[in-house]
C-alpha cells in the first residue's frame, strides 16, 4: 500500500479544508497551484493554518512542468463553478495522465450542459489513461441520499428538493455567479435572461457551450442517470433573492443595498419518459443574520417521505466528500466518469492505494 500523492489546483478557501483532510487521512500534497500573485510562492501550510510543509504554491502557468516532476496520483481542483472555467485545469491533468476531481458544480454531471467540452475531456483522459470527475456536497446530499430514499418507495410521482447555502462561505467567484450584489435590472439582464429561451434555443446554447446551468441542472441529470430515468424535457428559472435591510458581504467586499439581489434561487424541472418529475431548487445568497443552511427533499408517492437536514456544514461536507472520493476516482475507468457510475461514496480512513 502506497500513500496517495495529491496536487492541489486553486488555493483559496476550500483548499484549506481539502489539503488538511488529505494530510489527516495520511495522504500527501506534492504540489499546489494558483493564479493569485499574493499566494504564489507561499508554503501551503500558510493556507491550511499549520507549520510549513515544504510545498510552495506554483503559478498555474508552470502546471505541466511541475506535474511531470511531482507525479501526483490525482489532482483536486477547487476554483470555479462552470466547466468552461475549469477546462484548462482538467486538460492539464489529462494530458499529463493525472486523475482529477473538482468541486466545480457543473462538473458533477456536465453531460447535459456542456456535452461537447465533456466529450473532448473524456477523449483526452482516455488517451492518457486517467479519470476526470466532479464531486462535493451534492454527491450525497442532493444525489445518492435521495436515490436511496427512492429505494424505500413503492411508486414515485415526483421528487422535490430545496437546498440553501451561504455564498459567503465559498468565495467571490461563486457569489458573482449567483448575482449577489446586482441591482435587479442587472440581475434580470445578466443572470435571469439566459433562461428566457425556448427549448430549441437552449439546446443550441448547450451544443455551443454557451448555456449557464444552475447547480440543480446537473443534479437532476445525475439523479436521472442514478435512477435509470429517461429525460424528455428539462427547464430552469432563476429568481433573485432580496432582503429588507442592507447586508454587508465580506466576500464581495461591499454592502448590498436593500432591494438589490443578495443571490438567487434556481428552480429546475425535469420530466421523464417514466412519468416521474424532478423539481429541485437551490438558493444561494448572502445570508441575513437569522438565516441558515437547509436541505429538504420529498419523494412523493407510496409512501411519501420527506428528509430535512438543518444547518448542514456544507463547506466541510463538500471537501470531505471530495477527499473520500479520491480512491474511487483513481480506481475508476479512464475518461470523464460521473460519480453515480462509481458507486456511493464511503468514509475513508487512510488515503492509500
Amino acid at each position: 500500500m502506497k500513500q496517495i500523492k495529491v496536487a492541489q489546483i486553486g488555493c483559496g478557501k476550500m483548499s484549506a479544508y481539502t489539503m488538511r483532510y488529505v494530510y489527516e487521512k495520511k495522504g500527501t500534497i506534492v504540489c499546489a497551484f494558483d493564479v493569485a500573485e499574493d499566494r504564489i510562492g507561499k508554503d501551503i501550510g500558510k493556507i491550511i493554518g499549520c507549520k510549513d510543509t515544504g510545498i510552495t504554491i506554483s503559478p498555474i502557468s508552470e502546471i505541466d512542468k511541475v506535474l511531470k516532476k511531482a507525479k501526483p496520483d490525482i489532482a483536486i481542483i477547487t476554483t470555479m463553478s462552470l466547466m468552461k472555467d475549469v477546462e484548462e485545469a482538467f486538460e492539464a491533468c489529462a494530458r499529463n495522465g493525472v486523475n482529477a476531481i473538482s468541486t466545480c458544480e457543473e462538473a458533477f454531471y456536465p453531460w447535459n450542459s456542456s456535452e461537447v467540452l465533456t466529450k473532448k475531456l473524456d477523449k483526452l483522459a482516455k488517451e492518457n489513461n486517467c479519470t476526470l470527475c466532479g464531486s462535493g456536497y451534492q454527491d450525497v446530499s442532493w444525489g445518492s441520499l435521495i436515490g436511496m430514499l427512492c429505494g424505500t418507495t413503492q411508486s414515485i410521482k415526483k421528487i422535490k428538493g430545496r437546498s440553501s447555502y451561504n455564498v459567503e462561505d465559498y468565495g467571490i467567484a461563486l457569489a458573482q455567479v449567483h448575482g449577489a450584489g446586482l441591482p435587479l435590472d442587472r440581475f434580470e439582464k445578466e443572470i435571469a435572461s439566459a433562461d428566457n429561451v425556448s427549448d430549441k434555443v437552449r439546446q443550441e446554447l448547450i451544443k455551443k457551450g454557451e448555456f449557464l446551468p444552475s447547480y440543480m441542472w446537473t443534479v437532476n441529470g445525475w439523479l436521472c442517470s442514478y435512477l435509470g430515468l429517461t429525460v424528455t424535457k428539462q427547464t430552469q428559472k432563476c429568481i433573485p433573492q432580496t432582503y429588507k435591510k442592507d447586508l454587508h458581504s465580506s466576500t464581495l467586499g461591499m454592502t448590498i443595498k436593500k432591494g438589490c439581489a443578495t443571490g438567487m434561487s434556481a428552480i429546475v424541472t425535469t420530466e421523464t419518459k417514466e412519468g416521474i418529475v424532478i423539481e429541485s431548487e437551490c438558493i444561494g445568497k448572502v445570508y441575513a443574520p437569522e438565516e441558515f443552511d437547509q436541505n429538504e427533499w420529498t419523494v412523493e408517492g407510496e409512501p411519501t417521505t420527506t428528509l430535512i437536514v438543518n444547518k448542514p456544514a456544507t463547506v466541510e461536507m463538500t471537501c470531505a466528500t471530495v477527499v473520500n472520493r479520491l480512491i474511487d476516482v483513481i480506481n475508476a475507468e479512464p475518461g470523464y466518469v460521473t460519480t453515480e457510475k462509481m458507486g456511493d461514496v464511503h468514509f475513508v480512513d487512510e488515503l492509500k492505494k
